[in-house]
């Protein structure tokens, strides 16, 4: 490792220390008067389409033996971040135990829910319309589009990578419904490794190795174990892996191929997806290796064409799903309320570490990892594409946007600490908002 972690030892701990309160602080402030503004939504009737804003569900206080597992999880991954083991251990057992870590919390959150969170993947959204896909995926795909207005919210208003994964499941003979959430639950958590693999190739080691615990004890891993989001999360996160590995220099030109399969693959499970694009032409651009994005972009066309020849057209899907979106969840609700509100789901997902990784992003070299994510969360903002239930949407992209919570003060030093209270905070978060909220997610 060229960085250690005596590095963080000297009289600038205090200052970081309070550097991480101030940042806890802010964000407490903010959430604060965020929930107020739901409150005060709720009860004067404004147009917000959920009765739990600014979550989808319904808020019902519930503690059992569940309730317990969770916070057990978090002390153990924290008291091992506090005895430097995100420093110590090889490289590849890191990977190793940040994955194990990231679904060890995220099964724990979803036996808050009593134990039937896990289930909940396969009895809503899109588990309903796997009978239409039968023995004949050619027919499903072919006539995808015609039936949209057949099939549930989330089947109609994405791609048909979803259905046609858990039909891929069903058919290997998993069939009990915590079984397949644990599969997608499973599948989802990769997201973990794979971004540091990215950050380490980009920014360092020691970068890598202390966004690890900040990622695998997210907030938003509530929904990473209940959401088919949390897959396109995982390719999104692979996309961006290979195409940052494989910009290194003497890298052959394969990786950039394989960076655009993916993105292409993770293109037929969700629409926005394609906005992580950006970051990796940005990473090429940085690396000066811009002649990769030609690579990428026409191998990322290959599962699009693919699917084309089977009946599914890409473009006419989006097409599709904008207007199922616009005139059916979220075209009568309120645009500007829920600006401020999905601005306040965002702060909740990702926990305190955002607000400090909002403040240090200029001094971070992996700045390219926000450009898409960003990217994404601002267009859905602006041209009010997102109008609640961004816990799910935003799902591949809250990863990337923690990042710089690990960068230095001051560009050119090694880098910061993981900022333990931060990643606590947002741990406890977690368990709270599960506790209490009952969500169809």
């Amino acid at each position: 490792m060229t960085d250690s972690i005596a590095d963080d030892r000297g009289p600038g701990i205090n200052r970081r220390g309070n550097a991480e309160v101030r940042a806890g602080l802010l964000w407490a402030l903010l959430v604060a008067a965020g929930v107020a503004l739901a409150a005060i939504s709720v009860h004067q009737g404004w147009r917000l389409g959920v009765g739990a804003a600014p979550f989808t569900g319904t808020y019902d206080l519930k503690i059992d033996a569940g309730t317990i597992l969770a916070p057990i999880v978090a002390a153990v991954v924290l008291a091992g971040v506090r005895r430097g083991l995100t420093d110590t251990l090889p490289w590849r057992w890191l990977l190793l135990a940040g994955y194990v870590a990231a679904l060890a919390w995220s099964l724990a959150l979803a036996a808050v829910d009593g134990g039937n969170g896990l289930s909940q993947s396969v009895t809503h959204d899109y588990w309903p319309d796997v009978p239409a896909v039968d023995s004949h995926p050619g027919g499903f795909l072919r006539d995808f589009v015609a039936n949209a207005d057949s099939y549930t919210t989330a089947t109609a208003t994405h791609p048909p990578g979803p259905v046609l994964l858990l039909w891929l499941v069903d058919r290997a003979g998993i069939t009990a419904p915590a079984a397949i959430g644990f599969v997608i639950a499973a599948l989802g958590c990769l997201t973990v490794p794979l971004v540091a693999v990215a950050v380490r190739s980009l920014c360092s080691d020691l970068s890598a190795r202390r966004v690890v615990p900040i990622l695998a004890l997210a907030p938003y891993a509530i929904w990473v174990g209940v959401s088919m989001e949390g897959v396109v999360s995982a390719l999104g996160a692979a996309c961006l892996a290979v195409g940052v590995v494989g910009s290194e220099p003497g890298r052959k030109p394969v990786w950039a191929a394989g960076a655009g399969l993916l993105l292409g693959v993770a293109a037929l499970f969700d629409y926005s997806v394609a906005w992580l694009g950006l970051s990796v032409l940005a990473v090429y651009f940085v690396r000066r290796r811009p002649l990769l994005n030609v690579i990428s972009a026409v191998a990322s066309l290959a599962p699009l064409l693919l699917m084309q020849i089977w009946g599914f057209v890409w473009p006419s899907g989006l097409s599709s799903a904008r207007q199922r979106s616009f005139h059916g969840v979220g075209g009568d609700r309120s645009w500007l309320l829920w600006i401020f509100l999905d601005i306040l789901l965002l702060l909740i997902a990702c926990g305190p570490a955002v607000v400090l990784a909002f403040q240090r992003f200029r001094m971070t070299p992996g700045w390219p990892f926000l450009i898409g994510s960003v990217s994404a969360v601002a267009f859905g903002l602006a041209f009010g594409l997102s109008r609640g239930e961004v816990e799910g949407v935003w799902l591949p992209y809250f990863p990337w946007l923690l990042v710089p919570a690990v960068a230095p003060e001051i560009r050119g030093q090694p880098a910061g600490p993981v900022p333990l209270i931060l990643v606590a905070i947002g741990a406890l978060t977690a368990v709270v908002v599960e506790a209490i909220l009952r969500s169809p997610w």
